[in-house]
């Protein structure tokens, strides 16, 4: 019978499936995948017991639970990727290349070397592959990742004071645009909206769909609007709440909506 796990390969990292017709595999175990880029090592982090998220047909094996042998090679793996990365990174500088190189990871059987680099503008980084490969001897491909991917694997902590949410726990990055902030009422301030990354706060997405659910029939700030009070401009509005407050003539007179709360 074929089971579906969930399996990840970094500690809070993103969540990949795979299958498996004869091996069982408990959370938590170690095991040893196959994937595009060749054999990984990788950790169980759930049992899928529906599974319908993807074409089942298209996922990799699970080849085997870790050995001690599987983990010995796995540790080091780490420790080369780490001594490619002072070398690439040395090298990018003598070659004067503008790229920040953030990591290196080998496949578990070290069939390809993968570096993740960040840059504001494009990198011929030919010159940079041939000499790792020379040196390492195997296949090396270099992703550029955006300012994001950075602060998922670097970490810190955000403006909440708590540890970044894509380093803690997102699996993948949402897109995030600006008028997530502007249905929640947010004052469009960088040092509000943007998050240590630079770019807009992945926890604007948390809420939007209550605020959009919650914003309907509301007017807007500025508005003229009809209240049993008489005729007025809206000066501010409370989205959750369901209410706003409305200037007429020179008297501020605040309106709560009749209809169910939005938050029930």
């Amino acid at each position: 019978m074929t089971k579906f796990y969930g399996v990840n390969f970094k500690n809070d990292g993103k969540i990949y499936y795979f299958k498996s017709e004869d091996v069982v595999c408990p959370v938590d175990v170690t095991v040893i995948v196959e994937t595009e880029k060749g054999l990984q090592f990788g950790k169980v982090v759930s049992e899928i017991k529906e599974f319908t998220k993807f074409d089942k047909e298209k996922l990799k094996n699970i080849v085997r639970i870790s050995t001690k042998n599987d983990y010995n090679q796995y540790l080091n793996n780490l420790k080369e990727a780490k001594i490619a990365l002072e070398f690439a990174k040395k090298c990018a500088k003598d070659l004067q290349l503008n790229m920040n190189i953030i990591d290196a990871s080998f496949t578990f059987d070290k069939k390809q070397l993968l570096f993740n680099f960040i840059s504001d503008e494009r990198v011929d980084f030919r010159e940079l592959a041939k000499l790792i490969a020379s040196k390492f001897h195997t296949r090396i491909e270099l992703r550029q990742v955006g300012a994001r991917d950075k602060a998922k694997n670097v970490g810190g902590l955000g403006v909440c004071g708590r540890e970044l949410c894509c380093n803690k726990f997102l699996n993948s990055i949402d897109p995030i645009t600006i008028n997530m902030a502007k249905n929640q009422n947010i004052a469009l301030n960088p040092s509000k909206i943007n998050g240590s990354c630079g770019r807009l706060l992945c926890c604007l997405n948390f809420e939007d769909e209550l605020y959009m659910k919650c914003l309907k029939g509301m007017p807007s700030v500025g508005q003229e609007v009809d209240t049993e009070f008489g005729k007025g401009n809206v000066v501010s509005i409370d989205i959750l709440n369901r209410k706003y407050k409305v200037n007429i003539n020179n008297d501020i007179k605040e309106i709560i909506l009749n209809d169910k709360n939005c938050g029930e």
